[in-house]
Protein backbone atom coordinates (compact mmCIF):
# COMPACT_ATOMS: atom_id res chain seq x y z
CA UNK A 1 0.00 0.00 0.00
CA UNK A 2 1.29 3.50 -0.37
CA UNK A 3 1.41 6.64 2.23
CA UNK A 4 -2.53 7.95 0.57
CA UNK A 5 -4.09 4.24 1.12
CA UNK A 6 -2.44 3.65 4.53
CA UNK A 7 -3.56 7.15 5.04
CA UNK A 8 -7.57 6.00 4.32
CA UNK A 9 -7.37 3.16 6.38
CA UNK A 10 -6.18 4.59 9.39
CA UNK A 11 -9.01 7.53 9.35
CA UNK A 12 -11.59 5.06 8.54
CA UNK A 13 -10.84 3.18 11.92
CA UNK A 14 -12.85 6.41 13.71
CA UNK A 15 -11.83 9.48 14.98
CA UNK A 16 -9.00 10.89 17.30
CA UNK A 17 -11.40 13.07 19.68
CA UNK A 18 -13.89 9.81 20.38
CA UNK A 19 -12.65 8.84 24.42
CA UNK A 20 -13.27 5.52 25.99
CA UNK A 21 -11.89 4.78 29.03
CA UNK A 22 -10.28 1.04 28.02
CA UNK A 23 -6.48 -0.30 27.84
CA UNK A 24 -7.18 -3.64 26.35
CA UNK A 25 -7.28 -3.36 22.71
CA UNK A 26 -4.17 -1.19 22.85
CA UNK A 27 -2.18 -3.86 25.06
CA UNK A 28 -3.81 -6.76 23.80
CA UNK A 29 -2.44 -5.26 20.24
CA UNK A 30 0.87 -4.94 21.86
CA UNK A 31 1.31 -8.30 23.47
CA UNK A 32 0.85 -9.82 19.79
CA UNK A 33 3.60 -7.37 18.63
CA UNK A 34 5.56 -8.39 21.40
CA UNK A 35 5.88 -5.22 23.78
CA UNK A 36 7.86 -3.15 21.48
CA UNK A 37 6.44 -0.22 24.36
CA UNK A 38 9.10 -2.51 26.91
CA UNK A 39 12.60 -2.18 24.50
CA UNK A 40 13.58 1.72 25.35
CA UNK A 41 12.94 3.98 28.28
CA UNK A 42 9.95 6.17 27.76
CA UNK A 43 9.50 10.07 28.92
CA UNK A 44 5.84 10.48 29.14
CA UNK A 45 3.81 13.86 28.75
CA UNK A 46 0.42 14.83 29.87
CA UNK A 47 -1.51 17.71 30.33
CA UNK A 48 -3.53 20.62 28.84
CA UNK A 49 -1.16 22.60 27.13
CA UNK A 50 2.15 22.60 25.86
CA UNK A 51 2.54 19.13 25.52
CA UNK A 52 4.02 18.96 22.12
CA UNK A 53 6.16 22.44 22.58
CA UNK A 54 7.44 19.99 25.82
CA UNK A 55 7.54 17.10 23.72
CA UNK A 56 10.20 18.61 21.02
CA UNK A 57 12.21 20.51 23.61
CA UNK A 58 13.08 17.20 25.36
CA UNK A 59 14.10 15.46 22.07
CA UNK A 60 16.19 18.40 21.50
CA UNK A 61 18.27 17.80 24.38
CA UNK A 62 18.54 14.22 24.28
CA UNK A 63 19.56 14.45 20.64
CA UNK A 64 22.25 16.71 21.74
CA UNK A 65 23.82 13.64 24.13
CA UNK A 66 23.72 11.49 20.84
CA UNK A 67 21.06 9.45 21.81
CA UNK A 68 18.34 7.98 19.12
CA UNK A 69 15.32 9.49 19.96
CA UNK A 70 11.83 8.33 18.66
CA UNK A 71 8.99 11.23 19.28
CA UNK A 72 5.09 10.48 19.13
CA UNK A 73 3.31 13.42 19.64
CA UNK A 74 -0.44 14.70 18.27
CA UNK A 75 -2.21 15.75 16.97
CA UNK A 76 -0.60 16.84 13.31
CA UNK A 77 -0.12 20.59 11.59
CA UNK A 78 -0.12 18.93 8.13
CA UNK A 79 0.85 15.52 7.52
CA UNK A 80 0.19 12.23 9.93
CA UNK A 81 3.35 11.62 9.89
CA UNK A 82 4.26 14.27 11.86
CA UNK A 83 3.44 12.41 14.77
CA UNK A 84 5.71 9.53 14.46
CA UNK A 85 9.18 10.75 14.31
CA UNK A 86 12.89 9.50 14.82
CA UNK A 87 15.96 11.57 15.31
CA UNK A 88 13.18 14.73 14.68
CA UNK A 89 12.38 13.52 11.30
CA UNK A 90 8.75 12.26 10.90
CA UNK A 91 8.97 8.69 9.31
CA UNK A 92 8.97 9.01 5.49
CA UNK A 93 5.74 7.97 3.60
CA UNK A 94 7.27 4.83 2.58
CA UNK A 95 8.46 3.68 6.18
CA UNK A 96 5.44 4.99 7.55
CA UNK A 97 3.41 2.52 4.89
CA UNK A 98 5.57 -0.11 5.82
CA UNK A 99 5.26 -0.38 9.52
CA UNK A 100 1.73 -0.07 9.28
CA UNK A 101 1.66 -3.16 6.86
CA UNK A 102 4.21 -5.02 9.02
CA UNK A 103 1.73 -4.56 12.00
CA UNK A 104 -1.96 -4.81 10.30
CA UNK A 105 -2.08 -8.54 10.77
CA UNK A 106 -1.71 -8.44 14.05
CA UNK A 107 -4.51 -5.38 14.32
CA UNK A 108 -6.98 -7.82 12.83
CA UNK A 109 -5.87 -10.24 14.94
CA UNK A 110 -7.27 -7.90 17.52
CA UNK A 111 -9.78 -6.75 15.99
CA UNK A 112 -11.12 -10.27 15.52
CA UNK A 113 -11.73 -10.68 19.16
CA UNK A 114 -14.06 -8.07 19.73
CA UNK A 115 -16.03 -6.52 20.55
CA UNK A 116 -14.88 -3.25 18.94
CA UNK A 117 -11.69 -3.04 16.85
CA UNK A 118 -8.51 -1.19 17.00
CA UNK A 119 -9.59 2.75 16.57
CA UNK A 120 -7.65 5.62 15.11
CA UNK A 121 -5.19 6.37 17.78
CA UNK A 122 -4.37 3.39 19.25
CA UNK A 123 -3.53 2.63 15.35
CA UNK A 124 -0.98 5.45 15.62
CA UNK A 125 0.11 4.52 19.24
CA UNK A 126 0.98 1.13 18.32
CA UNK A 127 2.70 1.85 14.56
CA UNK A 128 5.13 4.57 17.06
CA UNK A 129 5.87 1.84 19.76
CA UNK A 130 6.65 -0.78 16.57
CA UNK A 131 8.62 1.98 14.46
CA UNK A 132 11.06 3.13 18.01
CA UNK A 133 10.99 -0.76 18.66
CA UNK A 134 12.27 -1.68 14.95
CA UNK A 135 14.93 1.32 14.34
CA UNK A 136 15.79 0.90 17.75
CA UNK A 137 15.51 4.09 19.72
CA UNK A 138 17.56 4.71 22.67
CA UNK A 139 14.32 6.67 24.63
CA UNK A 140 11.00 7.20 23.11
CA UNK A 141 9.38 10.58 24.11
CA UNK A 142 5.51 9.65 23.90
CA UNK A 143 2.70 12.67 24.49
CA UNK A 144 -0.98 11.71 25.62
CA UNK A 145 -3.35 12.19 23.40
CA UNK A 146 -5.97 13.12 25.68
CA UNK A 147 -6.14 12.73 29.26
CA UNK A 148 -4.06 10.07 30.51
CA UNK A 149 -5.02 7.19 32.83
CA UNK A 150 -7.21 5.51 29.92
CA UNK A 151 -5.14 7.52 26.80
CA UNK A 152 -4.06 4.59 24.57
CA UNK A 153 0.04 6.04 25.32
CA UNK A 154 -0.59 4.99 29.26
CA UNK A 155 0.23 1.16 28.41
CA UNK A 156 4.18 2.60 29.15
CA UNK A 157 5.57 2.86 32.02
CA UNK A 158 7.36 6.05 31.51
CA UNK A 159 10.45 5.95 33.49
CA UNK A 160 9.96 9.83 34.04
CA UNK A 161 5.97 11.30 33.24
CA UNK A 162 6.01 15.24 32.93
CA UNK A 163 2.79 16.91 33.41
CA UNK A 164 2.55 20.66 31.92
CA UNK A 165 -0.02 23.13 32.44
CA UNK A 166 -3.68 21.51 33.26
CA UNK A 167 -6.75 24.11 32.80
CA UNK A 168 -10.48 23.33 31.23
CA UNK A 169 -10.81 21.38 27.88
CA UNK A 170 -12.31 18.06 26.68
CA UNK A 171 -14.48 18.40 29.58
CA UNK A 172 -17.55 16.15 28.49
CA UNK A 173 -14.45 13.46 28.48
CA UNK A 174 -11.98 13.90 31.15
CA UNK A 175 -14.61 16.06 33.54
CA UNK A 176 -15.97 18.99 34.58
CA UNK A 177 -13.65 20.89 36.91
CA UNK A 178 -9.42 21.15 36.89
CA UNK A 179 -9.14 18.50 39.96
CA UNK A 180 -11.55 15.88 37.75
CA UNK A 181 -9.34 16.59 34.96
CA UNK A 182 -5.64 16.36 36.66
CA UNK A 183 -7.10 13.31 38.38
CA UNK A 184 -7.32 11.74 34.88
CA UNK A 185 -3.71 13.25 33.72
CA UNK A 186 -2.33 11.94 36.77
CA UNK A 187 -2.66 8.25 35.34
CA UNK A 188 0.71 8.44 33.83
CA UNK A 189 2.62 8.91 37.10
CA UNK A 190 3.88 5.17 37.97
CA UNK A 191 5.51 3.77 40.89
CA UNK A 192 8.84 4.20 41.17
CA UNK A 193 9.81 6.93 38.67
CA UNK A 194 10.12 10.81 38.53
CA UNK A 195 6.86 13.00 37.89
CA UNK A 196 8.19 16.60 36.19
CA UNK A 197 5.02 18.88 38.06
CA UNK A 198 4.97 22.43 35.65
CA UNK A 199 3.28 24.81 37.59
CA UNK A 200 -0.01 24.54 38.12
CA UNK A 201 -3.22 25.70 40.09
CA UNK A 202 -3.84 24.61 42.99
CA UNK A 203 -6.47 22.01 42.80
CA UNK A 204 -4.62 20.00 39.87
CA UNK A 205 -1.14 20.11 42.29
CA UNK A 206 -3.02 18.82 45.05
CA UNK A 207 -4.27 15.96 42.81
CA UNK A 208 -1.14 15.63 41.23
CA UNK A 209 0.92 15.43 44.35
CA UNK A 210 -1.70 12.72 45.91
CA UNK A 211 -1.25 10.49 42.93
CA UNK A 212 2.56 10.25 43.34
CA UNK A 213 2.22 9.95 47.24
CA UNK A 214 0.06 7.05 46.92
CA UNK A 215 2.73 5.25 43.95
CA UNK A 216 5.91 6.54 45.49
CA UNK A 217 7.21 8.42 42.43
CA UNK A 218 10.02 11.24 43.57
CA UNK A 219 8.25 14.75 42.88
CA UNK A 220 10.40 17.24 41.39
CA UNK A 221 7.86 20.93 40.95
CA UNK A 222 8.74 24.05 38.92
CA UNK A 223 9.56 26.91 41.50
CA UNK A 224 10.83 24.86 43.52
CA UNK A 225 13.37 21.99 42.72
CA UNK A 226 13.33 23.45 39.59
CA UNK A 227 12.33 26.78 37.60
CA UNK A 228 13.33 29.77 35.19
CA UNK A 229 15.75 32.19 37.51
CA UNK A 230 15.37 34.70 34.88
CA UNK A 231 13.95 35.63 31.36
CA UNK A 232 14.92 37.95 28.94
CA UNK A 233 13.14 38.77 26.12
CA UNK A 234 15.48 38.88 22.63
CA UNK A 235 15.51 38.68 19.00
CA UNK A 236 13.22 36.20 17.93
CA UNK A 237 12.80 34.80 21.36
CA UNK A 238 14.07 34.82 24.28
CA UNK A 239 17.45 34.50 26.75
CA UNK A 240 16.71 32.49 29.90
CA UNK A 241 18.71 31.31 33.02
CA UNK A 242 17.42 27.96 34.66
CA UNK A 243 18.05 25.93 37.44
CA UNK A 244 17.62 22.33 36.66
CA UNK A 245 17.40 19.25 39.30
CA UNK A 246 21.21 19.16 38.72
CA UNK A 247 22.64 22.28 38.30
CA UNK A 248 21.83 25.99 37.07
CA UNK A 249 22.61 27.12 32.99
CA UNK A 250 22.89 30.64 32.07
CA UNK A 251 22.73 32.43 28.85
CA UNK A 252 20.07 29.59 27.08
CA UNK A 253 18.90 31.23 24.04
CA UNK A 254 15.65 29.69 23.44
CA UNK A 255 14.08 30.97 19.71
CA UNK A 256 10.18 30.75 20.91
CA UNK A 257 8.36 33.14 22.49
CA UNK A 258 6.57 33.70 25.66
CA UNK A 259 6.80 32.45 29.68
CA UNK A 260 4.85 29.73 28.74
CA UNK A 261 7.74 27.96 26.75
CA UNK A 262 10.58 29.38 28.71
CA UNK A 263 7.93 27.19 31.07
CA UNK A 264 8.32 24.08 28.92
CA UNK A 265 11.72 24.34 28.33
CA UNK A 266 12.44 23.95 31.74
CA UNK A 267 10.42 21.10 32.24
CA UNK A 268 12.14 19.32 29.47
CA UNK A 269 15.37 20.27 31.35
CA UNK A 270 14.44 18.71 34.56
CA UNK A 271 12.51 15.32 32.39
CA UNK A 272 16.14 15.28 30.60
CA UNK A 273 18.25 15.42 33.64
CA UNK A 274 15.88 12.97 35.80
CA UNK A 275 16.37 10.39 32.68
CA UNK A 276 19.88 10.67 32.82
CA UNK A 277 20.51 9.72 36.35
CA UNK A 278 23.43 10.45 38.65
CA UNK A 279 24.30 13.91 40.30
CA UNK A 280 26.19 15.33 37.80
CA UNK A 281 24.10 18.26 35.67
CA UNK A 282 24.17 18.25 31.84
CA UNK A 283 26.71 19.79 29.84
CA UNK A 284 25.70 23.48 29.62
CA UNK A 285 27.11 24.06 26.31
CA UNK A 286 24.54 20.77 25.18
CA UNK A 287 21.89 22.34 26.38
CA UNK A 288 22.36 25.88 25.02
CA UNK A 289 23.23 24.34 21.90
CA UNK A 290 19.78 21.85 22.05
CA UNK A 291 17.73 24.92 23.13
CA UNK A 292 18.96 27.17 20.13
CA UNK A 293 18.43 25.13 17.43
CA UNK A 294 14.37 24.17 19.03
CA UNK A 295 11.46 24.60 17.24
CA UNK A 296 8.05 24.35 17.52
CA UNK A 297 5.91 24.37 14.60
CA UNK A 298 2.38 26.01 14.67
CA UNK A 299 3.01 27.90 18.08
CA UNK A 300 3.37 31.45 17.98
CA UNK A 301 5.00 31.04 14.70
CA UNK A 302 6.10 33.85 12.71
CA UNK A 303 5.09 32.38 8.60
CA UNK A 304 5.58 35.77 7.41
CA UNK A 305 7.00 39.27 7.71
CA UNK A 306 5.61 42.81 6.11
CA UNK A 307 2.99 42.35 7.88
CA UNK A 308 3.84 40.25 10.02
CA UNK A 309 1.50 36.80 10.83
CA UNK A 310 1.60 34.73 13.53
CA UNK A 311 -0.13 31.39 13.65
CA UNK A 312 -0.59 29.49 17.46
CA UNK A 313 -2.85 26.29 17.37
CA UNK A 314 -4.23 27.56 20.94
CA UNK A 315 -7.81 26.44 20.98
CA UNK A 316 -8.11 26.57 24.99
CA UNK A 317 -8.59 29.63 27.40
CA UNK A 318 -5.16 28.55 29.30
CA UNK A 319 -4.11 28.11 26.10
CA UNK A 320 -5.28 31.12 24.58
CA UNK A 321 -4.36 33.44 27.91
CA UNK A 322 -0.68 32.00 27.24
CA UNK A 323 -0.70 32.90 24.10
CA UNK A 324 -2.01 36.63 23.76
CA UNK A 325 0.34 37.12 26.89
CA UNK A 326 2.71 35.92 24.85
CA UNK A 327 2.36 38.15 21.68
CA UNK A 328 2.03 41.19 24.03
CA UNK A 329 5.47 40.37 25.22
CA UNK A 330 7.62 39.44 21.55
CA UNK A 331 5.56 41.75 19.38
CA UNK A 332 5.24 45.13 19.34
CA UNK A 333 2.09 45.84 17.70
CA UNK A 334 0.05 48.53 16.90
CA UNK A 335 -3.01 46.76 16.08
CA UNK A 336 -3.68 43.60 15.51
CA UNK A 337 -5.78 41.79 12.82
CA UNK A 338 -6.69 38.20 14.09
CA UNK A 339 -8.54 35.28 12.20
CA UNK A 340 -10.19 33.03 13.61
CA UNK A 341 -11.32 29.49 13.42
CA UNK A 342 -12.48 26.77 16.12
CA UNK A 343 -13.70 23.95 17.22
CA UNK A 344 -17.93 23.53 18.10
CA UNK A 345 -17.11 21.92 20.89
CA UNK A 346 -14.66 24.14 22.66
CA UNK A 347 -15.24 27.08 25.26
CA UNK A 348 -15.70 29.54 22.17
CA UNK A 349 -17.55 32.08 24.25
CA UNK A 350 -14.02 32.25 26.77
CA UNK A 351 -11.97 32.17 23.94
CA UNK A 352 -13.43 35.46 22.02
CA UNK A 353 -13.53 37.29 25.42
CA UNK A 354 -9.46 36.62 25.89
CA UNK A 355 -9.40 37.75 22.12
CA UNK A 356 -11.57 40.94 22.42
CA UNK A 357 -9.29 43.28 24.21
CA UNK A 358 -6.50 41.95 22.15
CA UNK A 359 -8.15 42.10 18.93
CA UNK A 360 -9.00 45.28 16.63
CA UNK A 361 -10.56 43.02 13.90
CA UNK A 362 -11.83 39.24 14.07
CA UNK A 363 -12.29 37.48 11.03
CA UNK A 364 -14.40 34.41 11.43
CA UNK A 365 -13.53 31.26 9.43
CA UNK A 366 -13.56 27.91 9.36
CA UNK A 367 -11.10 25.22 9.28
CA UNK A 368 -10.67 22.16 7.16
CA UNK A 369 -12.21 19.62 10.03
CA UNK A 370 -15.79 18.72 10.34
CA UNK A 371 -15.86 19.95 13.89
CA UNK A 372 -15.23 23.40 12.62
CA UNK A 373 -18.08 25.93 14.02
CA UNK A 374 -19.53 27.78 10.84
CA UNK A 375 -18.51 30.86 10.28
CA UNK A 376 -22.23 32.52 10.63
CA UNK A 377 -22.38 30.43 14.07
CA UNK A 378 -19.03 32.16 15.06
CA UNK A 379 -20.03 35.60 13.74
CA UNK A 380 -23.49 35.71 15.81
CA UNK A 381 -20.61 35.12 19.20
CA UNK A 382 -17.91 37.28 18.44
CA UNK A 383 -20.75 40.16 17.51
CA UNK A 384 -21.64 40.85 20.85
CA UNK A 385 -18.25 41.31 22.07
CA UNK A 386 -17.11 42.75 19.55
CA UNK A 387 -19.72 44.66 17.67
CA UNK A 388 -20.73 44.16 14.06
CA UNK A 389 -18.66 46.50 12.77
CA UNK A 390 -14.83 44.66 14.00
CA UNK A 391 -16.64 41.66 12.41
CA UNK A 392 -16.14 39.98 9.09
CA UNK A 393 -17.49 36.32 8.43
CA UNK A 394 -15.32 34.82 5.61
CA UNK A 395 -16.15 31.61 4.50
CA UNK A 396 -12.73 30.27 3.10
CA UNK A 397 -9.98 30.31 5.30
CA UNK A 398 -7.61 31.03 2.64
CA UNK A 399 -9.90 33.58 2.02
CA UNK A 400 -9.79 34.94 5.82
CA UNK A 401 -6.32 34.99 5.71
CA UNK A 402 -5.97 36.95 2.34
CA UNK A 403 -8.12 39.14 3.71
CA UNK A 404 -6.22 39.86 6.93
CA UNK A 405 -3.08 40.49 5.01
CA UNK A 406 -4.93 43.30 3.27
CA UNK A 407 -6.24 44.64 6.18
CA UNK A 408 -2.90 44.91 7.68
CA UNK A 409 -1.39 46.06 4.38
CA UNK A 410 -3.87 48.71 4.00
CA UNK A 411 -2.89 49.99 7.79
CA UNK A 412 0.84 50.96 5.77
CA UNK A 413 4.04 48.87 6.10
CA UNK A 414 5.00 51.13 9.19
CA UNK A 415 1.83 51.15 11.05
CA UNK A 416 2.91 48.27 13.22
CA UNK A 417 0.17 45.88 12.69
CA UNK A 418 0.45 42.08 12.63
CA UNK A 419 -1.95 39.52 12.11
CA UNK A 420 -2.66 36.48 14.27
CA UNK A 421 -4.10 33.37 12.83
CA UNK A 422 -5.62 30.97 15.41
CA UNK A 423 -8.28 29.08 17.58
CA UNK A 424 -7.61 25.31 16.86
CA UNK A 425 -4.37 23.03 15.96
CA UNK A 426 -6.18 22.77 12.43
CA UNK A 427 -6.36 26.16 11.98
CA UNK A 428 -2.66 26.58 12.48
CA UNK A 429 -2.34 22.95 10.65
CA UNK A 430 -4.12 24.50 7.29
CA UNK A 431 -2.51 28.30 7.96
CA UNK A 432 0.76 26.77 7.67
CA UNK A 433 -0.21 25.00 4.82
CA UNK A 434 -1.47 27.73 2.79
CA UNK A 435 1.02 30.05 3.27
CA UNK A 436 3.71 27.57 2.92
CA UNK A 437 5.40 27.29 5.80
CA UNK A 438 8.22 24.34 6.63
CA UNK A 439 5.76 21.27 7.51
CA UNK A 440 8.53 19.68 9.55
Amino acid sequence: MDFRAVERAILERGVEWKFEPTLDRIAALLDLLGSPHRAYPVIHIAGTNGKTSTARLTEALLKERNLRVGRFTSPHLVSMRERITVDGEPLSEERFAQVYEEIIPYVELTDAQGPRRIQFFEMLTAMAFAAFADTPVDVAVVEAGMGGSWDATNVADGAVSVITPISLDHMDRLGPDIPSIASEKAGIIKAGTTAVLAQQELGAAEVLMRRAAEVGAVVAREGLEFGVLNREVAIGGQLLTLRGLKGVYDEVYLPLYGAHQASNAVCALAAAEALTGGDDPLDGDLVRQAFAQASSPGRMEVVRRTPTVVLDAAHNPGGMQATLEGLHEAFDFAKVIGVVAVMRDKDVDALLELLEPILDEIIVTRNSSPRSMAPEELAALAEPLFGEDRVHVVERLDEAIDQGIGLADAEGEFSGTGVLITGSVVTAGDARLLLKADGS
